[in-house]
């Protein structure tokens, strides 16, 4: 897979999340962190472009936080939709 197609797989994934958040389905979200975790490893070994990188840093940081301080709420599954949003946008310039 290149850049592109693993930035998409991430998307769905978060937009997954966001749902199995707001569902309280606790043992779907961990499965698809740990898949997207997976995700998130593949792309920063894909070469990507410089145009990209600073929205890429700012999702590593952002998606730490939100993996590692799991709340089953909505103010957690915005994240991860609005990040679902901004990564489907932004993978063009990977």
């Amino acid at each position: 897979m290149d850049a592109k197609e693993i930035t998409l797989n991430i998307a769905v994934n978060l937009g997954r999340l966001c749902r199995w958040a707001m569902e309280g389905r606790r043992a779907r979200v961990d499965q698809f962190l740990a898949e997207t975790e997976g995700y998130v490893k593949a792309l920063d070994s894909a070469p990507k472009s410089d145009s990209f990188m600073p929205t890429y840093e700012w999702f590593k940081e952002d998606f730490n936080n939100l993996s590692h301080d799991v709340r089953m709420d909505s103010d957690w599954a915005e994240s991860m939709l609005t990040w679902a949003n901004i990564l489907s946008h932004r993978a063009s310039l990977t």
